[in-house]
């Protein structure tokens, strides 16, 4: 946006000169040599300015002169507004605009907690903004290049909270929060940045989930040493993809129609922390159907057991999680009645390609 700034200022100083220029050789080729080149490029330089001091010596013998003046006149005019506005606009959108913009965002992300850090957006992590997007999740971008915010922000149809930078330094994690953060997810090209990326906010917030992307499957024990809680393999997840295609097509075709063409449909998870008075209750005794659309798919005890499609006889014991299916807003009501925090939402497609 900077460059096309530059860019017509560059087009209205050159249009200026253009119209000075033509001016002052178009009444030196009508003098006859009665004036000098200076002469007639001063004359032009005060009409274009709509200064005009006086006419030159004996102009008014030269009719063909003065109608050039008015044209000079009229364009100069033109110009110098062209050239006015698109030097404001320089100004405001530009680099006082980009100032004001960057202290916005900063104050905006100093004031978040428990939001999620995503180191890069590219092929990888432009997919992980939209569905941070499509749940309404708080979360900062890191990148570096500054094109490619922008044009995801184009694209997700809202504004991002993003930091510009190198998401390997610690300055510019702090930068985006990672300390306050519950999860980081990095999503770099390269295996060696998102293992730095995971050491280090690891070491900034020890508490936070991090999510790596891995590249080379022989580095998934490197980023878990690192500190990952968990590691993705997009080639896995490609793998796993086809052949759902393949075995299973009516549920690929389910998730597909649930993630990608209603897009408001989701798995998530909710946990019900130990102060909710629905803590070591039963699923009968907790009103989920009467307040939200969701459909409970299974339910996760502390010490990792899963009961898959529980009963309304299921207790659900305190620190359990939900595996819920449904809309956004569903979700987020039910967390309201248990009085618990966001989590990271996730979707079957993650098992299935």
């Amino acid at each position: 946006m900077l460059k096309v700034h530059v860019r017509h200022v560059a087009i209205a100083l050159f249009l200026l000169f253009l119209v000075i220029g033509l001016g002052a050789a178009a009444l030196f080729w009508l003098g006859g040599g009665n004036y000098s080149f200076f002469e007639t490029a001063y004359f032009a330089v005060i009409t274009v300015a709509s200064v005009g001091y006086s006419e030159l010596p004996q102009m008014e013998r030269l009719p063909v002169a003065r109608l050039i003046t008015v044209v000079m006149i009229v364009c100069g005019l033109a110009t110098i507004a062209f050239f006015q506005s698109t030097l404001t606009t320089l100004l405001i959108e530009g680099y006082i605009g980009k100032a004001f913009r960057s202290r916005f965002m900063k104050k905006k992300i100093s004031a978040l907690s428990g939001h999620f850090v995503v180191a890069g957006c590219g092929r990888t992590g432009r997919y992980v903004v939209e569905e941070l997007v499509a749940t309404r999740l708080p979360f900062v971008v890191v990148d570096q290049d500054e094109a490619k915010l922008l044009h995801l922000a184009g694209e997700v149809g809202q504004e991002l909270l993003c930091v510009v930078g190198d998401a390997t330094d610690d300055h510019v994690l702090l930068a985006a929060g990672v300390e306050r953060a519950s999860g980081v997810i990095a999503a770099l090209p390269s295996d060696p940045d998102n293992l730095f990326i995971t050491l280090s906010a690891r070491a900034l917030n020890p508490g936070a989930r991090i999510v790596s992307k891995v590249v080379e499957i022989e580095n998934e024990p490197k980023i878990f040493r690192a500190g990952a809680d968990s590691v993705v393999s997009p080639h896995r997840i490609g793998g796993l993809r086809l052949v759902s295609q393949l075995v299973r097509p009516r549920v690929t075709e389910f998730l597909d129609r649930m993630l990608r063409v209603t897009k408001n449909l989701r798995f998530d998870e909710v946990v019900v922390p130990a102060s909710s008075e629905y803590a070591n209750k039963v699923l009968r005794e907790i009103p989920i159907r009467q307040e939200t659309k969701l459909l409970v798919i299974a339910l996760h005890l502390p010490g990792d057991n899963y009961v898959y499609n529980p009963g309304p006889d299921a207790e659900v014991a305190a620190g359990a999680s939900l595996i819920v299916m449904g809309e956004p807003d569903d979700v987020a009501k039910l967390r309201t009645l248990f009085g618990a925090s966001a989590s990271s939402s996730w979707t079957a497609a993650d098992s299935l390609g």
